[in-house]
């Protein structure tokens, strides 16, 4: 059976929705003790959480680690997660990050600024193909930063991955700390508006 562009768009919303009322309830069950729960979100999210660790930390056992404290992070922290604020996803790989960051710091290391032109296997590593609205919204977000100047790929970079503060780019960069609030600010803009296409 064949679907029009919009037929395929409204099943992708759908199938997005209904997941993350599915999400919601595994939270909830999680929340309750219930192990089955806990293991059906680690077996739908862990490869992604994994993809964005090791993007970050550069580093496959540290990566493992950190992917193990993450979920661990939700079978204590369920509770705190509020389905009427957003999908579980996006929650759980802001955990994720937080992780990764803090062991960079507790490491006292940080990974090599990579150059604009990462290979596409990077980003497409992240969807682990579940579903097909994450996997959407995963290839749009590649696409998005893509899209961005080289400049505001860089400060993205610095931030959201190297976990740097505006400060420390600015002395990696050896720019003005009000230039470099102007382009962080900039670039979200940018890709905020990029990604919303």
């Amino acid at each position: 059976m064949k679907y029009t562009p919009a037929q395929f768009s409204g099943w992708v919303e759908y199938n997005g929705y209904m997941s993350d009322l599915e999400d919601a309830k595994l939270a909830a069950q999680v929340t309750q003790g219930d192990e089955k729960a806990f293991l059906a979100l680690y077996d739908r999210y862990s490869s992604r959480v994994h993809a964005l660790t090791l993007r970050i930390l550069n580093d496959p056992m540290m990566a493992e680690e950190a992917t193990q404290d993450t979920f661990l992070k939700l079978w204590n922290r369920a509770h705190l997660y509020l389905a009427e604020r957003g999908s579980l996803l996006p929650w759980l790989l802001t955990i994720a990050r937080r992780v990764a960051l803090d062991r960079l710091r507790l490491e006292a290391r940080r990974p090599l600024l990579s150059d604009a032109d990462d290979p596409d296997e990077k980003w497409q590593s992240i969807p682990d193909g579940n579903t097909l609205s994450d996997e959407h919204r995963w290839r749009s977000l590649h696409f998005a930063v893509q899209s961005l100047s080289a400049e505001h790929r860089q400060v993205i970079e610095l931030a959201y991955y190297q976990g740097l503060s505006q400060s420390e780019i600015s002395e990696t960069l050896g720019w003005p700390l009000g230039t470099v609030k102007t382009r962080l600010r900039a670039a979200m803009q940018q890709l905020r508006r990029e990604w919303d296409r």
